[in-house]
């Protein structure tokens, strides 16, 4: 029997005073995180959600998220986390696509107004029963004619125990994608998420003294089990950060003695830019920090450098996907880091990579990465023929390329798939394409990642307009650009636009991207 939830019942019983959460300026020790979970897990199980029911959930990093992701799991259900930069159309796709039963969406603010975004999707999704708005204002129970979580808790009688669950059933629905179809949800289990975060908590040598500084998105695998998960399994703290921002996130180091810091490579950048253009490094006490953790896409050498110098901490690298956990491989602090490199695979995982036959190749040569261990999901939802395509007998087959060297050091050299990673996010060039398809003046699209010194890619887009009558104004780039914007979560729309008379084919067809990756003309915001 295992689930999420016995490690923040246990910690609200052994340390009920320990603050668990910490927000601005509100806190939340174990016992009043345990005591609210359980509310939302008594009214999830008051409107009937079973356990298997999965439940989806859209929420910027504020003490609603691990509330509500740990209520879910308290009645069994299965946790969907959702991008907050999703727009209308791709909340009604994973609502319908996860079936989902319940969605809970965050308010949102002028400039992101997600809770309307979510009333209109949640409207065009039968299966999906119930609906509450997340609201900052704990005294307000209605928002845009849906009830909020205020008035769902109002009178739940908290649960006094979690469901019982094995270690196979699926806790978590994440959502990834290749560069062919639509998004795909990967199946984590409870034993999935509950050895990722131990053996994540392993490697960073956590313990409940710690104070884990999580502006990495919880609704992202990384954030969630790096830090969310493994600061519950060890009863650390967990400082919330809903928006980046390089002078504030020093700030409440200082402020909160935090003691690790996770991040994607455009944090560490903007951080090292902000610090050196104005030595504002030197104004906070970052003493307390001890360890910072990178992952999502590769992170410069020379960065490295310059952060270690600057800050005195190591950076720890890794490398995953969301359908690891997302821990495969990481740098371990025993072992000596390989600028490059993303470590050594991590306690109870096996890497190989192997040739175009599946056959392991020599150390040193470049093949396909595969894993298997207790971190590689169970499958994607309804989808039995691609999740055979990528695992096969118990190795996940990543469609990344890699390499070991001698001291058993992996590296990623590149991606077989066309899938770009933008400021660690995935994105995936079918799905804009299909978008941009649906436009009633494009013809064709062709969507690559180009280079990026701050976002390590950024999302081009080649348009092929069709042909219109004489007096007919077609799109033009920037019109293209803003159009793409308003369909578009920000982390996918193209910030470069082309607009060409064809695109470079093979002879059956298909688009050759590498030849437009090799194309210097571009549309510039």
């Amino acid at each position: 029997m295992m689930n999420l939830a016995a490690a923040l019942q246990r910690n609200a019983q052994c340390k009920p005073n320990k603050v668990a959460l910490i927000c601005g300026d509100t806190q939340f020790t174990y016992a009043q995180f345990d005591h609210i979970s359980s509310q939302v897990a008594g009214a999830l199980l008051a409107i009937g959600i079973q356990p298997g029911d999965r439940v989806a959930l859209s929420c910027p990093n504020l003490p609603f998220f691990p509330f509500i992701y740990y209520g879910i799991q308290k009645v069994g259900g299965v946790v969907v986390p959702l991008n907050v930069l999703f727009k209308e159309r791709e909340i009604k796709y994973h609502l319908k696509d996860s079936e989902a039963k319940f969605f809970f969406c965050f308010e949102g603010t002028s400039e992101l107004p997600m809770a309307e975004a979510g009333i209109a999707a949640f409207r065009q999704v039968e299966q999906c029963e119930h609906m509450a708005v997340i609201t900052r204002d704990p005294q307000q129970f209605s928002f845009g004619g849906m009830p909020t979580l205020s008035a769902l808790i109002h009178n739940a009688t908290p649960v006094k125990d979690y469901a019982e669950r094995q270690a196979d059933d699926t806790a978590v629905i994440l959502y990834t994608s290749g560069t062919t179809g639509q998004p795909k949800g990967a199946m984590l289990t409870q034993s999935n998420m509950m050895s990722n975060a131990m053996v994540a908590g392993n490697l960073m040598a956590g313990n409940g003294n710690d104070v884990h500084l999580a502006v990495l998105p919880l609704f992202h695998s990384f954030g969630q089990t790096v830090h969310m998960n493994t600061a519950v399994l060890s009863g650390a703290t967990l400082l919330l950060i809903p928006r980046f921002e390089p002078l504030h996130v020093l700030s409440q180091i200082e402020k909160y003695h935090a003691s690790i810091f996770a991040g994607v490579p455009t944090m560490y950048i903007g951080m090292l830019h902000t610090t050196s253009a104005c030595g504002s490094e030197q104004d906070y006490d970052l003493s307390s920090l001890r360890l910072a953790i990178s992952g999502g896409a590769p992170l410069p050498a020379e960065v490295i450098k310059s952060f270690e110098s600057q800050f005195k901490i190591p950076i720890l690298e890794g490398y995953g996907l969301s359908e690891t956990s997302p821990v495969a491989c990481f740098h371990h602090l025993d072992v000596e880091r390989v600028p490059g490199s993303v470590g050594q695979p991590v306690q109870g995982v096996e890497i190989c990579i192997v040739d175009d036959q599946g056959m392991p190749v020599e150390t040193g040569k470049d093949g396909e990465v595969t894993i298997r261990g207790h971190n590689v999901m169970k499958g994607y939802l309804n989808r039995p023929e691609e999740t055979a395509s990528v695992l096969k007998g118990s190795w996940l087959h990543t469609g990344d390329i890699g390499r070991f060297d001698e001291a058993g050091n992996l590296y990623v050299i590149d991606r077989i798939k066309d899938m770009i990673i933008r400021s660690g996010f995935n994105v995936y060039p079918r799905e804009i394409e299909d978008v941009f398809m649906t436009h009633p003046d494009v013809a064709m699209a062709a969507v690559v990642g180009i280079p990026d010194d701050i976002y390590g890619e950024e999302i081009k887009a080649f348009i092929v307009l069709r042909e219109g009558d004489a007096d007919k104004v077609l799109a033009d780039e920037i019109s293209l650009l803003e159009w793409g914007k308003s369909q578009l979560a920000s982390y996918k729309y193209p910030r470069y636009i082309e607009i060409c008379k064809q695109l470079p084919m093979n002879a059956t067809g298909k688009v050759l991207k590498k030849d437009l990756k090799a194309d210097l003309g571009r549309y510039e915001r």
